[in-house]
């Protein structure tokens, strides 16, 4: 029985019970009826007769599915793009499957990380046991020994993982506006170093048993508070990824408890381990972050906790539609002063690229990233990054050099 046949019946029912509603004593009596016969129908029940079993490939082939040489995704003998409902009326199944070749996107991207830009992958914690569970970042030969430049790249939230942008555009336009793969190539053609940073990759879930939940609620030194926050966020995401659940009756999947990943439980956290264990320590005089959506709000939150360490070592940074709030962040007057000076946001707008657009906060300058899609400003916007980079490299090297100078004049006034 398909979901419009089903949706046709209670349609059927409720005028029924509509019409006998406008009757006398025995009409109504029909309408209790219906009522009871209307509670003892498991629409859920019938739904999952009618869902397909969750199982799919797990290789792009697997889907019919390849890149074609413009980065495109296209199936194998048609040459289309991709088609999100690949069975009518089963919007559950189709989100899962959609959802199944977003992993091996992710994957994929992984691969050409490591293949085709020649990154090396770090685990993280770096002193982490065989059991504990890991997160990794992606960093170029030279990330850590570049005596000149480092680029750090900063994804958004949500199901993107290290080296994307936008998982959407990857799979629906091409490779290049949906990874960050555009940028490192530039940059390391440019002399940058270059960390790639993964701040969504927080916890690995488990299938929920005893030990396990015994693990997750009581095996962790953090404090009570922070684990709290933790279990909200892990909630609210599969209470997201739950939501069609209620009316597209699942099939019974494994009930999943997280475990997560120490001193990386969050974008925030991750990006202060990243750089406490390695940007501090790298050898770049000039440090640049470009940084998309939540992941503006993260460098912030950096700048709060490790303020005079950022303003140190970090030259320029590039927002992309960022979603922080220096007042919701509690940021202070001197952080925002540093903002002012050393960040630019790229914002979604219908404005030219570059065209300055008036911001509500006292932060840092905004300007239009030249499209209104917010998951396409980081692509739009390159190459006025990159130019702002350089700019702002140059700056402090002048600047650099009119105190050399100075100094100089200083010291030789002193000797006469």
């Amino acid at each position: 029985m398909s979901i419009s046949i089903i949706s046709l019946i209670w349609l059927t029912l409720w005028i029924n019970m509509a019409q006998l509603q406008q009757g006398g004593p025995d009409e109504k009596e029909k309408t209790t009826a219906l009522k009871d016969l209307l509670s003892r129908i498991d629409l859920d029940e019938l739904m999952k007769k009618d869902e397909p079993p969750l199982e799919f490939p797990d290789t792009l082939e697997g889907f019919e599915y390849a890149f074609n040489e413009k980065g495109q995704l296209r199936h194998i003998r048609t040459g289309e793009p991709f088609v999100f409902n690949a069975r009518e009326d089963l919007h559950r199944w189709n989100q899962k499957r959609y959802e199944a070749l977003g992993e091996i996107i992710t994957k994929y991207v992984y691969e050409l990380l490591e293949k085709d830009c020649n990154l090396k992958k770090i685990s993280l914690p770096v002193d982490a046991t065989e059991s504990e569970p890991k997160n990794f970042i992606f960093m170029s030969e030279d990330a850590m020994t570049n005596p000149d430049k480092l680029m750090v790249l900063i994804h958004g939230s949500g199901v993107v993982r290290a080296g994307q942008w936008a998982r959407r555009l990857i799979i629906n336009e091409d490779l290049d506006s949906g990874t960050q793969i555009p940028y490192i190539k530039r940059a390391m053609d440019e002399g940058y170093g270059v960390i790639v940073l993964n701040p969504n990759e927080n916890y690995i879930e488990v299938e929920k048993t005893k030990s396990q939940v015994q693990l997750s609620s009581d095996g962790s030194d953090e404090p009570a508070e922070k684990r709290e926050r933790k279990d909200k966020t892990f909630k609210e995401a599969k209470k997201r990824r739950d939501f069609y659940e209620k009316y597209r009756n699942p099939q019974k999947e494994k009930e999943m408890v997280p475990l997560y990943i120490r001193d990386n439980g969050s974008p925030e956290e991750h990006l202060i381990y990243v750089w406490d264990h390695f940007i501090t320590h790298s050898a770049a005089e000039n440090t640049f972050f470009v940084a998309h959506s939540y992941g503006g709000l993260a460098f912030v939150e950096l700048m709060i906790q490790r303020e005079a360490d950022v303003k140190n070592k970090v030259t320029a940074v590039a927002l992309t539609d960022s979603v922080h709030n220096v007042w919701h962040q509690e940021a202070g007057k001197t952080i925002r002063e540093w903002m002012r000076e050393n960040c630019c946001n790229w914002v979604s707008s219908s404005e030219p690229l570059d065209t300055s657009v008036e911001s509500m906060l006292p932060d840092c300058p905004r300007v239009s990233a030249g499209t209104e899609r917010h998951e396409l400003t980081s692509w739009k916007s390159l190459p006025s990054i990159f130019k702002f980079f350089t700019e702002a490299s140059e700056a402090k090297n002048s600047s650099l050099k009119a105190a050399l100078t100075r100094r100089s004049h200083r010291i030789k006034h002193e000797e006469i």
